[in-house]
C-alpha cells in the first residue's frame, strides 16, 4: 500500500542558530524526514515531549538573555 503524504500547507521562512540547525539536521539524519516534517512532528507533539513549566522557564531565561531580539 502506498504511503500517504502528510500535507504541509503553511510555509514560512525561519532563521535558526547554528546549534539549533545542527540538531535539526541530526534529527533529519536519524529519522530520514525532511526538516519540515521534523519540525512538524516536534511541534505537534510538544505537549507530550516536554514539561510545560520547564519550557516556560526556558522561554523566560531566553527572553531575559536576549531582550529586544524578538
Amino acid at each position: 500500500m502506498a504511503k500517504k503524504q502528510y500535507p504541509l500547507p503553511k510555509r514560512f521562512s525561519a532563521a535558526l542558530s547554528e546549534d539549533a540547525y545542527a540538531r535539526l539536521r541530526a534529527i533529519n539524519a536519524e529519522t530520514g524526514l525532511s526538516n519540515n516534517y521534523c519540525l512538524t512532528v516536534l511541534l505537534e507533539n510538544l505537549d507530550d515531549l516536554v514539561d510545560g513549566d520547564q519550557l516556560a522557564s526556558i522561554y523566560r531565561r531566553f527572553i531575559e538573555e536576549h531582550a529586544g531580539e524578538r
